[in-house]
């Protein structure tokens, strides 16, 4: 029994859902997100609640179980709260500045790396070492945070680089004499 799929999504103040047939749509103060459940679940609303069930003791529908009301849990609180996710970037002349609608980066290259910002996609860089990246959906938020982190990964041994605020680097020791 999957315990994370057990539990009802308990909707907010302010939040509307509308499930038709495996489509969900959930609406809220920042805006309107949808999903669709996989076959092997059945989703059902009642009571200000949305609760998920598998329709067959199978592997599958029991692992689309949790998964399921991760993603409507995901839906919920991107609509009332939304999502946030902090990188940190680390090396001299390394920085990050938001022009217009695009975020351009100073990462050691050549040139300076220019990322266009999505819509939906708030990016603000308070300081030139810190990028916050916010929005309404989780999974597009973390993707663009991976993507930027990718263009130029922490390294081991001075461990500059684009990294996650809080992610530990493991440090290398450099060569001896």
């Amino acid at each position: 029994m999957s315990r994370i799929g057990k539990k009802p999504v308990i909707l907010p103040a302010g939040v509307t859902a509308k499930i038709e047939g495996q489509a969900i749509s959930v609406k809220g103060a920042k805006g309107e997100l949808n999903f669709t459940a996989p076959e092997d679940v059945s989703v059902a609303f009642g009571n200000n609640e949305i609760s998920v069930t598998p329709r067959a003791e199978t592997k599958r529908a029991r692992a689309m179980w949790g998964m399921t009301r991760s993603m409507v849990n995901n839906l919920v609180i991107g609509v009332s709260k939304g999502f946030e996710r902090k990188l940190e970037i680390t090396g001299v002349g390394y920085k990050a500045v938001v022009a217009g609608k695009n975020l351009q980066l100073s990462l050691g290259y050549s040139h300076d790396v220019v990322y266009p910002i999505p819509a939906g996609i708030a990016i603000v860089a308070p300081k030139p070492t810190e990028v916050t990246i916010t929005g309404i959906d989780k999974r597009q938020i973390g993707q663009i945070a991976a993507e930027i982190r990718a263009m130029r990964p922490p390294e081991p041994y001075k461990g500059k680089g684009v990294k996650y605020a809080g992610e530990f680097i493991f440090r290398k020791e450099g060569k001896k004499k």
